[in-house]
């Protein structure tokens, strides 16, 4: 029996997702300014170039890039004057032939120094790289620990230090690193460099763990910064560089020549498969999908804007229905996807002498028999051994007595420890909503996801707004009853729109980026591009270890 058809939708979700993509569009452009025209200016009048005119030059030219983390510390900082994209850039790479992560600090935001999201952004990148076992490029150029933040900058195993941590771990690993000292690099900050594996440092740089100002406060010594830390005194003296170069240019010509001896570093996989273009162009994903109240959509439609065309394999497509399982190619490269549907559906139970019994699944909600058939389905993708893309749209379980009584926890529950016990590499796209034990199924940030895209306009929640405005409502009004305070209507409707509001700019996703939940905020027109050029890096990543998932409830 066919599906029933989706419910009519106005084009008000056209107009929002295309809305949402041109915002999403001006943002970028300008958080890729860094900390503006003059901070740019300063940096040419040094004769330095910025941390994406170094990035330009290090990476084969017309090869794929994925930046990573552009939406860092949006909105935060404010009393601070703000820190574009966390004043670093972070980005997976091709050098030579072979994907790399570089992690390059921005001069033009606070000098580079690190701010705490700054941290965290770095840390996510190398455990990024660590995950694929690419090669890491370091293009150093900052004054270090943003001082009036150094509480939450300093100490903690997720801030400064567990960089230094990483870069001797992942050396240990036997994943390549290379640094170049491009500016400046102060106190702390000077051991990453110099825990890489290789060392380059341009003329007119600094490397020492006090600059002259602070030598002469401590110990009263009078030093120039060349003498203290320059380019020929560690490359004659200390030997603490490998290689001296006059500038920016030379060093990242170095970089590449160096690389391109790295025979550790595995180069770009060929996809087993010839890529194919969509059935669909990905254009019509802007008229494919919906979103809000009582809209509806197809996800197999929206997956055949993305993935090759004739490659599309749905597994037990006409049980769970709630779930969308499909093995597929992206870019030549098989995966496995697991997708939220989010169009009414019809599920057949047990029944009696009258035959099944037959009931209608809500759009984006996640029945029992979905998450067995997910758990089973992630199982199988691992014994296969092959990627899984987790797509979510999703308001959640489905709660009350039947589905109590059916085992929807111990369903979600198996696909929970199915997923959380992958070897294989987990790429995240969240195109809607991504809500509560929802997000937690379908691969959600705590669950090692090797990356986490989203689009603009998705949310990301415990639960809607409008359910959890109404629930912390009926908390605050109970609390002031208790306390004798008589609440009238207007004052109701008013706290009402003020929780609304609170609870609607933390679920947009625009939130989540700014604090590190996701890796990209990506274009919607541009899905298949980024989701193909993530499959291909996670594919050649190694997949260790037997698949395993201790007890599961059956």
């Amino acid at each position: 029996m066919p599906d029933p058809a989706p419910t009519s939708a106005s084009g008000a979700s056209l107009e929002g997702l295309l809305a949402a993509r041109e915002a999403l569009l001006r943002e970028s452009a300008r958080l890729e300014e860094g900390g503006g025209a003059k901070g740019v200016e300063r940096q040419h009048r040094h004769g330095r170039l910025t941390a994406r005119e170094r990035i330009d030059q290090l990476l084969d030219p017309g090869t794929p890039r994925l930046e990573c983390g552009l939406f860092a510390a949006h909105g935060m900082y404010r009393e601070h004057g703000g820190a574009p994209a966390a004043g670093v850039v972070t980005a997976i790479g091709v050098v030579e032939g072979r994907p790399c992560m570089v992690i390059a600090n921005d001069a033009t935001v606070k000098a580079g120094a690190f701010f705490p999201m700054t941290c965290k952004k770095i840390i996510r990148a190398q455990v990024v790289a660590e995950r694929a076992r690419i090669p890491l490029i370091y293009l150093v150029d900052s004054a270090g620990v943003y001082l009036p933040l150094q509480e939450d900058v300093f100490p903690d195993v997720d801030d400064f230090g567990r960089i230094f941590r990483n870069n001797a771990v992942i050396s240990a690993q036997g994943i390549p690193q290379l640094a170049a000292i491009m500016g400046n690099c102060v106190a702390g900050g000077g051991y990453l460099p110099v825990l890489c594996d290789t060392l380059v440092m341009t003329e007119g740089s600094g490397l020492y763990l006090a600059g002259p100002a602070l030598v002469k406060a401590a110990i009263g010594q009078d030093v120039s910064s060349e003498e203290l830390g320059g380019a020929e005194m560690h490359a004659q003296i200390s030997g603490t560089i490998d290689f001296r170069e006059k500038d920016d240019p030379a060093a990242i010509v170095r970089l590449r020549r160096l690389m391109s001896a790295v025979e550790s570093a595995r180069r770009m996989p060929t996809p087993p498969s010839a890529p194919r273009d969509p059935a669909r162009p990905s254009a019509d994903l802007a008229t494919v999908f919906r979103s809000g109240p009582g809209s509806q959509y197809d996800v197999r439609d929206l997956l055949g804007c993305v993935v090759d065309g004739e490659s599309l394999d749905e597994y037990r497509g006409e049980h769970g229905r709630s779930i969308v399982c499909a093995y597929a190619r992206l870019g030549g490269f098989p995966c496995g996807i697991v997708a939220n549907q989010r169009k009414l559906t019809e599920r057949a139970m047990p029944g009696g002498k009258a035959g099944p019994a037959r009931s209608m699944n809500m759009p984006g909600v996640i029945y029992d028999d979905s998450a067995d058939k997910a758990a089973r389905f992630i199982m199988d993708c691992n014994q296969k051994r092959i990627p899984l893309v987790f797509i979510h749209d999703t308001t959640g379980f489905m709660v009350g007595r039947d589905s109590e009584q059916g085992g929807i926890i111990r369903a979600g529950a198996k696909m929970v420890n199915a997923m959380s016990n992958c070897v294989v590499p987990k790429v995240v796209l969240i195109t809607g909503s991504s809500y509560g034990a929802g997000n937690y199924a379908m691969c959600g940030r705590a669950f090692d996801p090797f990356l986490t895209l989203a689009w603009p306009g998705s949310r990301c929640a415990v639960m809607g707004a409008a359910q959890a405005a109404g629930t912390l409502l009926q908390i605050d009004l109970a609390a002031r009853e208790r306390r004798g305070e008589k609440i009238d209507e207007s004052e109701r409707r008013a706290l009402l729109a003020a929780i609304t509001a609170s609870y609607s700019e933390q679920q947009d996703i625009l939130h989540g980026a700014a604090r590190g939940w996701l890796d990209r905020m990506i274009d919607p027109l541009r899905t298949r591009e980024d989701l193909c050029f993530a499959v291909a890096v996670a594919a050649g990543s190694p997949m260790e270890g037997s698949f395993r998932t201790g007890v599961l409830q059956t």
